[in-house]
This record gives structure tokens, C-alpha cells and sequence, in this order.
């Protein structure tokens, strides 16, 4: 898929706002959003995530994940576009929210990280409507996650390396 979200009213591929991220305190508030909850929820999965702590340039990147280890899925809504070539693109959005403690000393916010056994909740869209899975978007446990500081390379969005989630020695 691709992301950003591309809404299926959009004109074009290029928007006036972001929608990389759709704050959860704000989806039913959102013309892109309000439409997607209840039928185009999704699991984005990943091994970990980048945030960056500071105000101005150069920001220090840090990489976070679970102390486990193990893989976890983000909860993301997701839409259909048509190109003007009358192909489709599918496009997600990841759903953010307030930080942890461990996460508030990095950023100001979090994705919304679903414990395992909440995916399958969130991904039926039919027999779960919104209003029972809304209370999932809510901040992961920050015991049960580590981060550490990384190479400044990573503030080079081009940067793509075995190396990137490598500890900086200090």
C-alpha cells in the first residue's frame, strides 16, 4: 500500500494537509477519517519506529520498539483511489496518538500500538463496530518498550541501511 493516505474524493495525489498520521482524539471530527473507521480499519506491521527528539535541526533520531522484540501491528485506517489512469491505489494512514512516558521524553506523540490480542477486534470491521474498538487507541505500555538513539544519518530520509536501527555508542 501506499502511504500517505490518498482520500477516494481527492483530485490528486498532491494535498493541501498531511494525512501520514490521523490523530485518534480527532477521527469522527475528520471529513478524511469519520467515512474510513467503520469499514477501512487496518494493521500496519512493523518491527519498530523512528521518532526524533529535539526543536530545531539536527534533530536526534531514535529508534523504538518492543522489549520483546517481536513484531506488533500500528492501527491504521485505510482508502481507495482511482488514478486518472482509472488504476487504484490503496493507501493507509497511521493512527496516532498521546505518548507514554517512555515515548513523551522523545515526541509528542505515539502510533497507536495494538496488543496482539486486540488486532483481530480492530480488523473486523462488521462485527465490531467503531465505538467498541475506539478505547484501543490509546497509548501502549511503556514497560513493555525500549528505544535508543541512532545514527544523525537517519535525519537523510534516503538513508536505507542494515545499520539504521544500530545503537549510537556514547
Amino acid at each position: 500500500m501506499y502511504w500517505p493516505l490518498i482520500p477516494s474524493f481527492a483530485k490528486g495525489m498532491k494535498l493541501e494537509y498531511s494525512t501520514s498520521n490521523a490523530t485518534a482524539e480527532c477521527l469522527l471530527q475528520s471529513a478524511v477519517y469519520k467515512r474510513l473507521v467503520n469499514k477501512r480499519r487496518c494493521l500496519i506491521p512493523i518491527n519498530g519506529f523512528y521518532e526524533w527528539r529535539g526543536a530545531k535541526p539536527p534533530k536526534t533520531p531514535f529508534y523504538i520498539y518492543l522489549k520483546s522484540e517481536e513484531p506488533f501491528g500500528l492501527a491504521g485506517l485505510w482508502d481507495t483511489w482511482k488514478k486518472p489512469d482509472g488504476s487504484l491505489l490503496e493507501s493507509f494512514t497511521i493512527i496516532t496518538t498521546e505518548p507514554n512516558e517512555l515515548i513523551r521524553t522523545i515526541h509528542r506523540r505515539m502510533p497507536v500500538i495494538l496488543h496482539r490480542e486486540d488486532e483481530e477486534r480492530w480488523l473486523d470491521c462488521s462485527a465490531t463496530p467503531f465505538d467498541k474498538v475506539q478505547s484501543l487507541l490509546k497509548p501502549f505500555p511503556a514497560d513493555l518498550m525500549a528505544a535508543h538513539e541512532v545514527s544523525k544519518r537517519m535525519n537523510n530520509p534516503k538513508y536505507d541501511v542494515p545499520d539504521c536501527i544500530t545503537p549510537v555508542e556514547g
